[in-house]
Parts: structure tokens; C-alpha cells; sequence
């Protein structure tokens, strides 16, 4: 968290972030993840280790929860730790935010990719460049198992 607070939306940087959501404590389960994501409307941030120990993840100003559509704002970015902080912000090409469904959460797409995603039991995921955040693949590869998942809110 403290690296990524000067990202953070200035608003936030000095807010007391709580653990909400973590894959060791409460099972490997989106269901889960979308009862424990915090209030309607308050931020989110979304962070996975991988079982090459790389860390990458997601903000989002708004909290991740089940969608018929995609949401969010331009806030939105996704990060990766590898080795250091990279952050990859919104392109306005597209709002393809996020999107969560009973399998699957998506955040950024297009072209029928998406900068990152996980299934619905949070142990296999993706990260490809997409056009929301023209990121680079966050993970070493671009399948990879989910070694631990965390999601942070306020409380």
C-alpha cells in the first residue's frame, strides 16, 4: 500500500485501508470475494501473488462486485511489481473497466483481450495487453495460478 498511495486518488492516500478479502483466510471463491468487497461505491484495491511470486493487481474507485455490464471510472488502473512499481492508467479508448460475473472478473478489455482476469474459483487467471490500459502483461506469463488474492477497502 505504501507504494502505491502517490497513484492513489488524492482523496485516498491518508484513508485507513482495511483487508477485506483474503484467498488464505476465507477461501478461494469469487462469490466470496463479491459478499466481502466492501461498501457500494467505496474503492477498492486488488492484489494477487501468482505461484512465480509475482505481484500485480488492480484499483478501482468504486468497489469490485457482481455487474450485468462493465463499470467504473477512469481512476481505474492496473500495477504490476515486477520488479518495481509500474502503473498502467486509463487510455480513454474505451471504459471497460471492470466486470464481474458469476465466473469471471474482467478488468480492461478490448479486442477480445483483457488486461487482467480471474475465475470464479480464484485460482487461474490472465493478464494481456488491453486497449482500457494499454498495460503490459502483468503476470511473467500470460496464464498463471493464483498463489494468494487480497482485497483491500475502507472500512
Amino acid at each position: 500500500l505504501p507504494q502505491l498511495s502517490p497513484h492513489l486518488p488524492p482523496r485516498l492516500t491518508k484513508q485507513p485501508w482495511q483487508l477485506l478479502y483474503c484467498s488464505e483466510r476465507d477461501g478461494c471463491s469469487l462469490r466470496t470475494l463479491y459478499q466481502r468487497g466492501g461498501r457500494p461505491g467505496s474503492p477498492a484495491l486488488l492484489l494477487v501473488r501468482d505461484t512465480e511470486l509475482q505481484a500485480f493487481g488492480a484499483f478501482s474507485a468504486s468497489s469490485i462486485r457482481y455487474s450485468e455490464g462493465f463499470y467504473g471510472t477512469g481512476e481505474t488502473f492496473l500495477f504490476s511489481f515486477s520488479p518495481e512499481l509500474k502503473v498502467f492508467r486509463w487510455t480513454g479508448r474505451n471504459n471497460f473497466f471492470l466486470k464481474g460475473d458469476v465466473d469471471l472478473l474482467m478488468i480492461g478489455a478490448g479486442s477480445g483481450r483483457f488486461g487482467l482476469w480471474l475465475d470464479g474459483a480464484l485460482q487461474h487467471g490472465g493478464s494481456l495487453p488491453c486497449e482500457t490500459f494499454d498495460n503490459e502483461t502483468l503476470s511473467a506469463r500470460d496464464l498463471f495460478r493464483v498463489r494468494s488474492l487480497e482485497l483491500w477497502g475502507l472500512p
